[in-house]
């Protein structure tokens, strides 16, 4: 099921952290993908369904550098067909050595509309991507090319980045700490709860700025703060 515009931008406003807490509730414990960051953020969230492309270690005798001749090499192929709003998630198996990308590559993405890309690996030209406005994260700067040790094979299909497992279609949001995965099927009420959560957490960070404990705030285990909370939110239009 696609990506709701609605859902899209509930999940503009809301953090990994929380989504993290959300997804817990529910069993789902290991969504945050590891040991990957943003280039540079870009003050906004990325979020985007995840269109996904698959390295294996090169294999000297068939990954010469002059696969990239062939016009349906899988890389190039990704990126020109990954939809517009969607985001690439790429598994390198979190092996940085070698790149995943570079900024031509990312370039073309945000010319056609990409909503982000995703690596657990690394990106050469990462000074150059990191100016563009399409969202990027990785795991660290590599300057060689893929092909030393990447093999693209395979695209749009299930894949492991940075520990986390990724179907096609999955909904990925990506903030200032890093990239988060939501199971497509519970990406609107994961959403809703979201947006909920940050609208208590907010009043409750306002009134620890006060001076106020957060015993019985936080949790809301005090009768008064829950009428405190909603008479914070009709003050508010939260």
């Amino acid at each position: 099921m696609a990506l709701k515009p609605e859902t899209r931008a509930k999940l503009m406003g809301v953090s990994t952290a929380t989504l993290c807490t959300a997804l817990f509730k529910r069993g789902l414990k290991n969504q945050f993908i590891q040991d990957v960051r943003p280039l540079k953020f870009k003050g906004q969230n990325m979020v985007g369904e995840a269109f996904t492309l698959r390295y294996i270690p090169a294999r000297e005798d068939l990954n010469p550098i002059t696969v990239f001749q062939d016009r349906a090499h899988p890389q190039r192929k990704a990126v020109e067909e990954i939809p517009p709003g969607s985001v690439m998630v790429i598994d390198s198996r979190k092996d940085a050595r070698a790149a995943s990308a570079g900024s031509i590559l990312v370039t073309r993405l945000q010319v056609r509309g990409v909503a982000g890309i995703v690596t657990d690996g690394g990106f050469r030209d990462s000074p150059e991507i990191a100016e563009l406005d399409i969202p990027a994260y990785h795991n660290r700067p590599s300057a060689p090319t893929n092909l030393t040790l990447h093999q693209a094979l395979d695209i749009n299909v299930p894949i492991g980045c940075g520990d986390v497992a990724v179907f096609p279609g999955d909904v990925v949001v990506g903030d200032g700490e890093g990239v988060f995965i939501i199971p497509a099927h519970l990406a609107d009420e994961i959403a809703d709860e979201a947006v909920e959560m940050t609208a208590f957490e907010d009043f409750v960070l306002e009134r620890v700025q006060q001076g106020r404990s957060i015993i019985g705030l936080y949790p809301a285990t005090d009768p008064q703060t829950k009428v405190d909370f909603e008479a914070w939110r009709k003050a508010n239009g939260r």
